[in-house]
């Protein structure tokens, strides 16, 4: 991972992406999707709009911050930017300047 503090990790039994033990994204081997967190009721209705052959949620997901993303048809600056935001609000303060620092412009 591009980001400092992210580590492989478990989530309900399956490979995930976690940031100081808390869970960045989880991967959902049975429909080859993520599970991606943080991304608010609207947005994630807005992409699903969007992108309905990319992003859906399942009906236990409809009460949370949550979309999933079938990675076979979603393009991968889009994950990126969620997955980001996610991270930036797990990560502390010194890795998110350090990664700031270091990022081409």
């Amino acid at each position: 991972m591009q980001w400092p503090e992210v580590a492989e990790g478990h989530s309900y039994g399956d490979p995930a992406l976690k940031v100081r033990k808390r869970l960045l994204a989880r991967y959902r081997p049975g429909d080859d999707s993520i599970v991606l967190l943080d991304v608010p009721r609207d947005e994630r209705d807005h992409l699903i709009d969007l992108m309905p052959e990319a992003f859906f949620c399942e009906p236990h997901y409809h009460g949370y911050d949550i979309v999933l993303a079938r990675l076979d048809h979603v393009r991968a600056g889009v994950v990126e930017r969620l997955l980001e935001r996610r991270w930036r609000s797990s990560a502390t303060k010194r890795a998110i300047a350090g990664f700031d620092k270091e990022r081409p412009r």
